[in-house]
């Protein structure tokens, strides 16, 4: 992998091309990223390159009309994040992820990574937290089909037999059953890149990407590319 980002999700919308195609795409807020660290292998024991994205405010302290006690606001990065950020440079971020690049050395301490790295007609991964669809059936989270809908069935929506009680006497692992679904990490893998606007940092992706707006997407260079 050569190059990757960091991404809002803003939304999905529509384009066309030159030919007068309807395409529907996802525009991602692509950076700009900063590089916060490059990890080598003789210091960190592998190589690669630590990004930072969206700027976070600093803890505030504050002290009541006393003056003895101290008031501090948590939405904020505290010291020894602010020491990390400080060394490299730049200011402080909501959002640092690890990269494994193949060209580390091509990258400077504190240099900006912004959408224009990519290119319309690239090949990317999306990757992201589903949206959260709460605690659902076995009909919904895993696609099962329901009983009959009779009166005296009295098996409409269930998941089915569990385990009988003679063999195998017990109710197997990975037994589909109700539970919490979504809010898991989701990568689409061989989207393409449809367009790029290198002014405003946004990027066109054909199709959907996972995750509710304002998600946080990593985008990167396609692993399994088609044929």
């Amino acid at each position: 992998m050569k190059k990757a980002i960091l991404a809002s999700k803003v939304g999905m919308t529509q384009i066309f091309d030159e030919d007068g195609t309807l395409i529907p795409v996802t525009v991602l807020q692509a950076g700009p990223c900063v590089v916060t660290q490059i990890k080598t292998v003789e210091n960190d024991g592998y190589s690669a390159v630590q990004v930072g994205f969206v700027d976070k405010k600093e803890k505030i302290v504050n002290k009541d009309k006393a003056g003895k006690k101290e008031i501090v606001h948590r939405h904020g990065v505290n010291k020894p994040l602010k020491g990390h950020f400080d060394k490299a440079g730049v200011s402080a971020k909501r959002y640092v992820r690890e990269f494994k690049f193949e060209n580390t050395d091509e990258y400077a301490l504190g240099a900006e990574i912004k959408a224009d790295i990519f290119e319309a007609g690239d090949k990317v991964d999306a990757s992201a937290i589903s949206k959260g669809k709460g605690f659902q059936g076995a009909i919904k989270r895993f696609g099962q089909h329901r009983g009959p809908m009779a009166h005296g069935s009295k098996f409409h929506r269930h998941q089915g037999s569990n385990g009988a009680c003679s063999s195998p006497s017990k109710v197997f692992k990975g037994k589909g059953m109700p539970g919490h679904m979504g809010c898991k990490k989701v990568t689409i893998q061989n989207l393409q890149v449809v367009r790029v606007d290198a002014e405003k940092n946004l990027l066109l992706i054909k199709g959907a990407v996972p995750g509710p707006k304002k998600a946080l997407v990593t985008i990167k260079e396609t692993v399994k590319a088609e044929a």
